[in-house]
């Protein structure tokens, strides 16, 4: 839908171009813009990250190894976004401690693909499996029973935290079929974890407590099951960040 305002084709999407050397009513930009600003306000990306992008994601200036790092990163997660939808794996998966800057990286990144006309959806992990089960309920709306639907048909999907649930075989049955779907279609699926892998490497990090004040740790395997672990790494780039100070709360200063 073209922009009433715009002052390039005052509300009418077309403007006078040319083309092949013959004069012809060409698409104005402000319907492409127009569309990228409906598409991220049906995204449901969080308040905290609506301003999320490449440039403004803060390197640790203090720490040479780390901000090095971390651009290497960010540059990875940015050639997805320029490669797309060519990739040749469609999906991306971030994997590091909390507060590295992942959340902010998976947005970033899928707001490009919005702003670039792709359709795209937000899902705390958490969040989409309670509204899953919540949606069983006839008493409940709409949005509630679509949320699988979303999570299976949505051009993008962004799933934030993955694994950040109680393991149940309903959870590990739900996950599966989700990421097999979206295997199986090529479907893109972009997501982030605190958990880690053996195939990644790394300090294993996320804690479960145990009677007696014990604790082990858990895997992202054991989060979310053989089957879906397989397909996860079958279908995304996994990308794995840096032990860096907590990106929520260090200084910002722009890369």
């Amino acid at each position: 839908m073209a922009k009433a305002d715009c002052k390039q084709c005052a509300g009418t999407g077309w403007v006078t171009g040319e083309r092949d050397g013959v004069s012809s009513a060409i698409r104005c930009s402000c319907v492409a813009e127009s569309r990228a600003e409906e598409l991220e306000a049906q995204s449901q990306i969080p308040e905290n990250y609506r301003h999320a992008s490449f440039e403004t994601f803060h390197l640790p200036h203090d720490n040479p190894t780390a901000q090095k790092t971390l651009a290497d990163v960010m540059l990875a997660v940015s050639a997805y976004t320029r490669a797309y939808p060519d990739n040749n794996k469609p999906g991306l998966l971030l994997v590091g401690p909390p507060g590295t800057g992942k959340t902010h990286l998976a947005v970033a990144a899928l707001r490009l693909l919005l702003a670039r006309g792709y359709e795209g959806i937000f899902f705390d992990y958490q969040n989409l499996l309670e509204r899953i089960r919540a949606g069983y309920s006839e008493t409940l709306g709409s949005s509630s029973r679509e949320a699988y639907r979303f999570a299976l048909e949505i051009e993008i999907l962004l799933l934030d935290d993955l694994g950040a649930h109680r393991v149940t075989d309903w959870v590990e049955d739900t996950v599966t079929s989700i990421v097999t779907y979206r295997c199986n279609h090529r479907k893109p699926l972009i997501a982030t974890t605190n958990l880690t892998d053996p195939d990644i490497g790394g300090t294993l990090l996320e804690k479960t407590s145990l009677p007696g004040g014990h604790a082990y740790r858990t895997t992202l395997e054991e989060r979310v099951g053989e089957r879906a672990r397989s397909r996860l790494f079958e279908m995304c780039r996994v990308i794995r960040m840096p032990n860096v100070a907590d990106y929520r709360i260090r200084p910002h200063r722009h890369y």
